[in-house]
């Protein structure tokens, strides 16, 4: 976990997003629905993002695109670039769980092995980043 107190404002969305993470773990780890443990990666990635970006000044916009965040996250760190096809797919995935248009799409397990993997990394730039 990335902050162990109440530090300042941003905090508060890595500390949520450590509980969406830890929900996607434990999904995984008990053979829970992929398409809810995508989900619990693309709020993931979303809430360490928005903190990431307050934590620079950024005034907090109400959207859930994560490839326009990690476009804003670019600006500050080149780095963030890695992230870009990544936020494109895991933003599709947060359209396809929140307006269904058939039964829940179930996603491979390597998928989410994969995608587990590059939240954890991007955890890691951003906690890098922070401190």
């Amino acid at each position: 976990m990335l902050v162990e107190s109440h530090k300042n404002e941003f905090t508060d969305w890595f500390l949520h997003g450590d509980n969406d993470f830890q929900s996607a773990k434990l999904l995984f780890k008990n053979k829970g629905p992929t398409d809810n443990i995508a989900l619990s990666l693309q709020q993931t990635v979303e809430k360490y993002l928005k903190g990431y970006l307050l934590s620079k000044g950024w005034k907090l916009h109400k959207i859930h695109d994560l490839e326009l965040l990690i476009s804003e996250a670019i600006r500050y760190d080149k780095a963030f670039k890695a992230f870009l096809d990544f936020a494109r797919v895991i933003s599709a995935v947060y359209v396809e769980s929140r307006y269904p248009a058939g039964p829940p799409k179930e996603y491979s397990i390597e998928k989410i092995s994969e995608w587990l993997e590059q939240t954890e990394t991007l955890i890691a730039l951003i906690e890098k980043e922070i401190k």
